[in-house]
């Protein structure tokens, strides 16, 4: 094994949070190899012009809170990412299709310029993409998929088999590989994990009506609906959970026929849909990792969980899983610790797990408090909603902690106080 093979970091998966924890170690002094699975045109990748703003908007967008705001500016990316395209939205409307409660966030209440910003994945990957490509330290191999995994030896290092048949060493490996995460596989960590019984149909539409600015949500009794606000002030990315067999007769309707089922079960907030991009469907699971850590071995983002998208948290804690897992690597390098044993990881983990842990357990009561017929749920739904609605300082906390602005946070999604 030569010195040229052997590294401090593995970070495999070049997705928005493995790119992130990157960026964020880019002051570290390790040496950082990312693997990415997927052939991905780098230089394609890379030029913003050319390659993403002819395409359209990507039907895969992400409501980044301003804790992620702040993660992504300390990593270096966010300046970026506004010359690119993104859209702030200044206010939420809630509503229950099967009654009246509805509930009014607004930014205005808070003092706020925004309450978060609706950014297409590949934006925000496209400035993660050019940030680590200026980092002397850091190697990104793309198109090499992981394909063994070692026990730590007696020098803390695992050893690593790659698909094009090369071997490397490194003190720590991260998955950050996403839900079907062959990494976390190969190191041997479980998952929990069921079905939402519940696809999620994901487009790009036109409506009659502009967008305001506003993320909007009609639950109803088969699922959660979103219109999240794009740029173009007439163009709504959405996000349509419901159930399999009616996600499947949704997806068979010709164009016109699914902008007329989409204007129905929106209640036509936005007038007549009058266009529809393509449509994509995948069904929704919840899964969460056993542990998030073993000796040398770290797992963040959708490789340690995933939760329903009716709260659009999923990128976004995958954002603090990096920054938490970036805190807890540089602090063991600051104090002179062995940063990757299994007792110093444990630290990130204990700052994650519960939280997302918590926020899956939200989800998942919203789900099923949502999917619940019958007149006493909706009375309870709708009053509750219209109660929480007439109670500012209520509404305010619970938009604070969507936003990122309150409850425990990593110190890099922190943002800085004002003088």
């Amino acid at each position: 094994m030569t010195q040229d093979n052997t590294t401090d970091l593995v970070i495999v998966g070049a997705g928005m949070v493995g790119l992130t924890l990157a960026a964020l170690l880019a002051e570290s002094g390790l040496r950082i190899r990312i693997l990415e699975s997927r052939e991905v045109d780098a230089a394609q990748a890379l030029s913003w012009e050319q390659s993403q703003r002819a395409e359209g908007y990507d039907p895969r967008v992400s409501a980044l809170t301003v804790a992620s705001q702040q993660v992504l500016t300390v990593a270096g990316v966010w300046s970026q990412i506004e010359q690119m395209r993104l859209m702030p939205y200044r206010a939420m409307d809630v509503w229950d299709g099967e009654g009246t409660g509805e509930i009014r966030f607004d930014c205005t209440e808070l003092h706020e310029p925004c309450l978060g910003h609706i950014v297409e994945n590949r934006v925000t990957q496209a400035a993660l993409l050019q940030r680590v490509a200026g980092l002397a330290q850091c190697q990104l191999s793309v198109g090499v998929a992981l394909t063994e995994l070692s026990e730590p030896d007696a020098d803390g290092l695992r050893t690593l088999t790659l698909s094009d048949g090369e071997t490397l060493q490194s003190r720590c490996v991260v998955a950050a590989d996403g839900a079907l995460s062959n990494t976390r596989r190969l190191a041997g960590i479980g998952m929990w994990e069921w079905d939402y019984g519940h696809h999620a149909i994901v487009t790009t539409v036109t409506t009659e009506q502009a967008n305001q600015a506003t993320c909007w949500q009609r639950f109803t009794d088969d699922g959660p609906l979103a219109f999240l606000p794009l740029p173009d002030s007439h163009l709504s990315s959405i996000v349509w959970s419901t159930s399999p067999d009616h996600a499947k007769a949704v997806m068979e309707l010709d164009d016109e026929g699914f902008c007329q089922a989409l204007e129905r079960a929106f209640e036509g907030r936005l007038g007549a849909v009058t266009h529809t991009d393509a449509r994509y469907v995948f069904p929704l699971r919840q899964r969460h990792a056993q542990q998030y850590v073993k000796a040398g071995f770290a797992a963040i983002g959708d490789a340690a969980h995933t939760i329903h998208p009716l709260a659009g948290q999923g990128v976004n804690l995958g954002l603090m899983d990096a920054a938490a897992l970036a805190e807890t690597i540089l602090d063991g390098l600051a104090d002179g610790v062995n940063w990757h044993s299994d007792y110093h990881l444990r630290r990130f983990q204990r700052a994650r797990q519960s939280e997302n842990l918590q926020m899956a357990v939200t989800m998942e009561g919203f789900k099923r408090l949502f999917n619940a017929g019958g007149p006493l749920p909706r009375l309870l739904r709708n009053t509750g909603m219209t109660l929480m609605n007439r109670c500012s300082p209520v509404k305010n906390h619970i938009v604070q902690q969507a936003m990122g602005l309150a409850g425990p946070l990593p110190r890099l999604a922190r943002r800085p106080v004002k003088e």
